[in-house]
């Protein structure tokens, strides 16, 4: 498809997919415990505001940010999720931002206007504003505040992690687009439909010209199916590339692994934080991957853009944010949760070989290096360890 007949359908969306996505709006609005709060602060990007908090907070107090895709509310999108579930269940304050058909005539947050995607303006700083609101009122704890997305909110979650990278300890972005590869509709529709690789250092240096901030670098989950033919898969490893850079890390990646039966790559620092990760659920489509959580527990509901694969990644997700080791006892008080035990891969061996392989070959020789890196072959075969399942 020529990109002229990309920014056509672009354009007769409100018609051609008007339907299907103000039926996703008016799913069940009204079953979602959202509240809108009206007044938070300036609001340069004119976003709505909604949000949630449990009667009881886990401590330190922590807060999730959560973007829609085009054609979703925040309610609907909530619902289909399913992130006030485990919002109630885990402890955890909750924010999500809403686009208004003013701003973009298919609410898609705008990823790609410069006057939205650069700190102090438009609709990341309203977005920026609304998290302040909630900090201060909840007492939210500064190191424990994360933001993920879906599609255009995906997009605007890379944003938001490069606009204001100290204001977040962790991301995740779900068929998205990593930060600073379009400044307007052309290049989106590129980036979307063809995701041009760039060298690793452009696209890191993308993100460091957007703040003044120069680390330490929030963590990364990229979340994307292999059969998505609206945002192109190979954005979900541009991504991948633009943080394995910022945080220096190789590429290579540490463990590979299978999670519900999709591989998941990871990279970890010399502490054997995991710092960024990638899903690539096969063969799925565009859209958010939903399935059972570890606990056989069911989070959201299937809907547009919102697909029944297996694999519930807004629980795996709010894992990776470290925010699901609180659980209710049977007095209904919270406690936290014993590590649930690690059931090693049937063959966890060449996940193994290759973790250490790959760990041992991003090494170079240089006391620099081996400083920065923090080398050591004992850390390394205990990292990989853990990764198959075999340590904990």
């Amino acid at each position: 498809m020529s990109l002229a007949r990309n920014v056509e359908l672009l354009r007769r969306l409100p018609r051609l997919g008007g339907l299907r996505f103000a039926e996703l709006g008016q799913s069940a609005d009204s079953s979602s415990p959202l509240e809108e709060v009206t007044s938070f602060g300036s609001n340069p990007g004119n976003l709505r505001m909604f949000a949630f908090v449990p009667a009881q907070l886990q401590n330190p107090r922590a807060l999730v940010v959560v973007l829609h895709g085009c054609g979703q509310t925040a309610a609907a999108y909530d619902l289909g999720a399913g992130w006030s579930t485990l919002a109630r269940h885990y402890g955890f304050a909750l924010v999500m931002p809403e686009q208004q058909r003013i701003n973009n005539s298919n609410t898609c947050f705008n990823w790609f206007n410069p006057e939205d995607t650069a700190r102090d303006s438009g609709e990341a700083q309203s977005i920026r504003e609304m998290i302040a609101h909630m900090a201060e009122a909840h007492r939210i704890d500064p190191r424990r505040i994360f933001i993920t997305g879906l599609s255009a909110g995906g997009g605007m979650t890379s944003v938001m992690l490069a606009t204001y990278p100290e204001v977040f300890a962790a991301g995740a972005v779900i068929a998205g687009l990593p930060y600073g590869i379009a400044s307007n509709l052309r290049e989106a529709l590129d980036g979307m439909f063809h995701s041009p690789a760039r060298p690793e250092r452009e696209l890191g240096d993308f993100v460091r010209r957007a703040s003044n901030h120069r680390g330490p670098w929030p963590k990364m989950s990229v979340w994307h199916g292999s059969a998505d033919r609206t945002v192109n898969p190979g954005n979900a490893n541009e991504i991948v590339k633009q943080w394995l850079d910022l945080h220096d890390l190789p590429a290579a990646p540490m463990a590979e692994t299978n999670v519900d039966g999709y591989p998941r790559q990871a990279w970890w620092n010399k502490d054997g934080e995991t710092l960024v990760e990638s899903y690539a659920i096969t063969d799925m489509a565009h859209g958010m991957p939903l399935g059972l959580a570890d606990s056989d527990q069911r989070y959201g509901m299937e809907g547009t853009f919102l697909i029944e694969a297996g694999i519930s990644s807004s629980y795996h997700i709010a894992k990776f944010f470290g925010l699901t080791g609180w659980i209710p006892d049977a007095a209904g008080k919270k406690v936290e949760a014993k590590p649930a035990t690690t059931k090693p891969a049937l063959s966890p061996a060449p996940h193994l070989a290759r973790s250490i392989r790959a760990a041992v070959a991003e090494q170079p020789a240089g006391p620099k290096r081996e400083e920065a890196r923090g080398f050591d072959l004992g850390q390394i075969i205990t990292r990989a360890l853990t990764a198959a399942g075999l340590m904990k």
